[in-house]
């Protein structure tokens, strides 16, 4: 079975070109309480409301970074990787200058900061990503530099 490929061929993703992804998702206090417990991340500024009101700066439970990250480049895939990455390859940088809280909405863009032929795979290729993601104030609250290895030759061109 043939799945449809959404994502861009290492040949399409010349450096520089910014991807505006159309996704956008408001992260919920469900959302943000699932995800911090799941990961087994016991943090009061992200579970105790108490807590986050009267004993930090913010007033109020932020969101777990992680989940952030996640949905960052969760939302990017469609648009860059889906059918068309053979594997992540890491992260070099990840930062956080502003924090998201509950039913904050989140809206990523997408740059291409490097591109190259795999020396030791010639079908493949690797390409940086920068994903950033804003809150709906444009306010960027994540950015990470992110290597994945591409499927070259696009079957079709």
């Amino acid at each position: 079975m043939t799945r449809p490929v959404s994502g861009k061929w290492f040949e399409e993703l010349t450096v520089g070109t910014v991807i505006h992804h159309t996704v956008r998702r408001t992260i919920t206090e469900a959302d943000n309480i699932g995800f911090t417990t799941m990961t087994m991340n016991p943090a009061w500024l992200h579970l105790d409301a108490d807590y986050a009101e009267n004993e930090t700066e913010f007033g109020r439970p932020l969101v777990n970074s992680l989940l952030t990250l996640g949905m960052v480049v969760g939302i990017s895939v469609h648009d860059t990787t889906l059918g068309t990455t053979v594997a992540n390859l890491g992260f070099s940088e990840v930062v956080f200058p502003a924090p998201m809280f509950h039913g904050d909405t989140l809206r990523v863009e997408t740059e291409v900061t490097a591109s190259r032929p795999s020396k030791s795979r010639p079908a493949q290729g690797i390409t940086t990503f920068e994903h950033r993601g804003f809150n709906q104030h444009d306010v960027l609250v994540c950015r990470a530099a992110r290597s994945a290895l591409m499927l070259r030759g696009r079957p079709d061109a």
